[in-house]
């Protein structure tokens, strides 16, 4: 699992990415916004999904720009 700190308005979120390689997927969580996303390698267009989900919780301009960080990140790894 990977810890990755999200600056925000002078605030810190840390977000929580865990990769399954065996089951070929992402557990992303923000616990202190209370959100989580489960996406797999095969997913299609998974920035607007993460975005559809995030502004739930928060701002469009926030969820825009956490879903491409998240998206950013687990290219990554």
């Amino acid at each position: 699992m990977k810890i990755r700190k999200n600056f925000m308005e002078g605030l810190e979120q840390k977000v929580f990415i865990h990769e399954n390689k065996k089951e070929e997927l992402f557990l992303i969580a923000i616990p202190s916004i209370e959100w989580s996303y489960l996406f797999t390698y095969e997913d299609d267009d998974i920035q607007e999904n993460i975005f559809q989900s995030l502004k739930r919780r928060v701002s469009e301009e926030k969820a825009g720009v956490i879903a491409s960080r998240i998206l950013q990140w687990t290219r990554e790894m």
